[in-house]
């Protein structure tokens, strides 16, 4: 089956069928059910099976799944079986948060290079990394071998900055920047806006108790 025939749910949710698995691992759990598995994320059995089932066969008779396993399988389909170079670019202050998070490298992520366009910033180190300047980007992407980027610029310099990395040879960019991006079709975003998600939390926190009435007047 064809990426684009996988619906985005379904994507979605083998990461946390991955996380999940990965738990179990450390627990020393070594095999598991669909139900178990659903249970443990509030998922139906038949949910789980329908989703890996986009995938091919899983799971052995009278076993389930063996964790080990599903989890190389899982990490194979979402790409996460080898490590992925990633570049950053606005070194700003959630962009500086990135850059010391030490949990994209057991995901396959590696932060390989920063950029800023502020002369401030450029030349300044963190751990290993060092602030590059824009005119650097091009070349660094060929050198590093790199396809993915993340976007914390100012929404007024984000469209531009994406493009730049288009350019480059970028083909997946995750986008901090609260804007949307207009990119070519083979360029696939993925936008974090985290005043959208306080806002969706503000809601569900705003509405009634499930079973009692509105407050009238």
């Amino acid at each position: 089956m064809k990426a684009e025939e996988v619906p985005n749910p379904a994507v979605y949710r083998l990461s946390f069928y991955l996380r999940q698995l990965e738990l179990f691992d450390h627990i020393g759990r070594h095999t598991i059910s669909s139900k178990q598995l659903g249970e443990a994320l509030g998922y139906t059995d038949a949910q789980v099976r329908k989703d890996l089932a986009y995938f091919g066969q899983f799971g052995h008779p009278g076993i389930g799944y063996r964790v080990d396993e599903l989890i190389s399988r899982l990490k194979k389909i979402l790409g996460t079986d080898k490590i992925w170079n990633v570049l950053l670019v606005g070194a700003g202050n959630l962009g500086r948060a990135l850059m010391t998070y030490r949990g994209f490298l057991r995901k396959g992520f590696k932060l390989a290079a920063v950029f800023d366009a502020d002369p401030a910033k450029i030349g300044r180190e963190f751990g290993e990394l060092k602030i590059r300047p824009m005119e650097e980007l091009a070349a660094a992407v060929s050198q590093l071998h790199i396809r993915m980027a993340m976007l914390t610029v100012p929404q007024d310099a984000a469209q531009t900055v994406a493009d730049k990395l288009v350019a480059a040879g970028i083909r997946g960019i995750l986008n901090f920047a609260a804007v949307s991006l207009n990119t070519p079709d083979d360029i696939f975003v993925q936008s974090v806006d985290l005043a959208l998600q306080l806002e969706q939390l503000s809601f569900r926190m705003s509405m009634p108790p499930t079973g009692n009435p509105p407050a009238v007047g």
